[in-house]
């Protein structure tokens, strides 16, 4: 193999502010504990832009009287006037048919109007940033969220009645689950509800060695289970957001299991925990004391033999600037490349993109500058408001009012291991990236030049998922545009989490995948769509027969160079 001297820095400078700007971050740093880290000023900024302009719209504001006069008066003329008994219906809050009866028949009409009008309301002022109407409007649905009717005894039937057919037990059992839930959430303890999936036991149980060590990283191998292997490796490289095992979860749906059934070598990337010592680790430590060293350490216990590298998330982020630099300097270690929910190009990078601005990147640096970290908590609430009916709303009802628990499942129990991110790391990622593009506009250096993702030549598999808050499937299909290799992109079912953890087998799963060839030029997504044969079932299987393809032929096993440094899950997986 090919391998060039190690690459150097791209991080930024020493960061080491004035007494005045010290006060100055600290101060920011507390404003950011008591607004779930969002920027007052980023907000009012979207607001007053907003403002400004209606107030100068004489038309505008006329229009939007004339609608709140229409929409009141068709609703008080009765629920089914103006649709909005029907588009009541449609929501999964009031689709239970008490709210078909006066009078939270009127309320959720009522809600669904306001819904209409704020939308009207927000959207297509002229004048208006695209930027700031895109906060607004999530401003406005989070306000919304919070005032439906679903969300309040008073006015939610449902909760009505299981409140008089248990004659209050409901209540008594949320208050109870209400004081567990502040009880854990206070003291950093799992929910009790969670303590059978054990890491090591019941989840990340694949059995393995960790075959080698640094400040960042342990290398996890797993050998196969078939009498014949392929000779490539495959190296997984999870997202450090959380901890690894979402790629090796119960044995039912652990992708680690399932490629090793394959006959596949995996090695698999578990991320340290940092803390506020770790705060000057940046991207360029992730790229080499991560994947470079990764790699480095599979070349010395497979020599000769090229990776198949697999990113998720952040994880594929970091492995597309890896082959991009590798491809570029010639390092040809890489068979093939594989990107699950990943964005090398974050122009159109979802809701989440809301939160990066100067403004709130300022408030956020300033917070990671006091602690040295990002916290867990910290970052739980941007994502939660992502999906606030889903992640907040839904579960005050169910949880607090119906007294009712969720069944546990693994994914909920690898959600709530929680990790932190270092200062510096996180900083770089949401400038570089996210707010500048940089990786995408080839303006991102590492080893002192630029890298450009065209210089990614090896097969590129690629993964979307049609329900995805965080790397929207239409973000994570612009590797195809911008990279002149093979590109085979595949749209799963489900969400950022449950569309990747797809495993055989899985009720109600399907995808559609087609692949363009090696300098085939662009192919638009609405294309792509009309292009690709849809398949029921796990994409696993047919990232499987890519992934053989594209190998050698099966040999017996080889021996390995590594000896165990202990068994897999390895211990920075335990790190608090």
């Amino acid at each position: 193999m090919t391998k060039p001297a190690p690459t150097g820095q791209f991080r930024s400078g020493s960061d080491s502010p004035s007494k005045s700007d010290a006060f100055d971050r600290s101060l920011h740093a507390a404003v950011a504990r008591y607004t779930a880290g969002l920027s007052p000023i980023a907000l009012s900024q979207a607001w007053w832009d907003w403002a400004a302009h209606l107030s100068s719209s004489p038309g505008r504001r006329a229009d939007l009287l004339a609608s709140a006069v229409t929409k009141s008066a068709a609703v008080l003329s009765g629920p089914a006037a103006g649709g909005y008994a029907e588009k009541a219906g449609q929501d999964v809050r009031f689709d239970d048919d008490a709210w078909r009866t006066w009078p939270f028949s009127f309320w959720a009409a009522a809600h669904k109007a306001q819904e209409e009008w704020w939308a009207e309301a927000v959207a297509g002022l002229r004048g208006q940033s695209v930027d700031h109407e895109k906060v607004n409007a999530f401003a406005v649905r989070q306000m919304l969220d919070l005032a439906s009717p679903s969300n309040y005894m008073a006015t939610n039937p449902e909760v009505q009645r299981q409140t008089l057919r248990e004659a209050g037990r409901n209540l008594v059992r949320g208050g109870r689950h209400f004081l567990e839930d502040l009880e854990h959430l206070s003291s950093g303890e799992p929910a009790p509800d969670l303590s059978a999936f054990v890491v090591g036991e019941t989840v990340a149980a694949t059995p393995g060695d960790v075959v080698f060590r640094n400040h960042l990283i342990e290398l996890i191998r797993y050998a196969p289970t078939t009498d014949t292997v392929h000779p490539e490796p495959i190296l997984l490289i999870p997202a450090w957001i959380m901890k690894f095992y979402i790629l090796d979860l119960s044995p039912h749906n652990s992708m680690v299991r399932f490629l090793v059934g394959q006959g596949h070598t995996v090695y698999c990337i578990s991320w340290r925990n940092p803390d506020a010592e770790d705060r000057d680790l940046g991207m360029d430590d992730y790229l080499s004391s991560g994947i470079m060293a990764a790699l480095d350490a599979i070349e010395e216990d497979r020599p000769d033999t090229r990776v198949h590298a697999v990113g998720y998330c952040l994880g594929g982020t970091l492995l597309s600037i890896a082959a991009a630099a590798m491809g570029r300097d010639g390092d040809d270690r890489l068979a093939t490349v594989s990107l699950l929910a990943a964005q090398a190009d974050f122009t159109e990078a979802g809701e989440l993109s809301l939160f990066i601005n100067d403004s709130q990147l300022a408030l956020l640096e300033d917070m990671m500058w006091k602690e040295g970290v990002l916290k867990a908590e910290q970052m739980a609430g941007t994502f939660q408001l992502l999906k606030s009916n889903d992640l907040i709303w839904s579960r005050v009802l169910r949880d607090y009012m119906m007294g009712q628990r969720s069944e546990p499942n693994d994914l909920m129990a690898w959600n709530a291991d929680t990790t932190r991110m270092p200062y510096r790391m996180h900083s770089e990622y949401l400038r570089r990236l996210y707010l500048n593009n940089d990786l995408a506009e080839e303006r991102l250096d590492v080893g002192g030049k630029p890298v450009a993702l065209s210089d990614i030549r090896v097969p590129v598999f690629a993964v979307g998922t049609e329900r995805d808050h965080v790397a929207p499937w239409k973000s994570a299909y612009k590797i195809q545009s911008m990279s002149d290799a093979e590109v085979t992109f595949a749209l799963a079912s489900g969400g950022h989490n449950g569309g990747i953890v797809s495993e055989p087998g899985h009720p109600r799963r399907h995808f559609r995948i087609h692949t363009t060839a090696e300098h085939a030029g662009h192919v638009g997504p609405e294309e792509w769509l009309k292009l690709a044969e849809q398949r029921d079932g796990s994409w696993w299987t047919a990232w499987a027969e890519w992934l053989d393809a594209r190998s050698l032929a099966k040999i017996k096993r080889p021996v390995m160079n590594l000896a165990s440094v202990c068994p897999a899950p390895g211990t920075y997986v335990f790190q608090d």
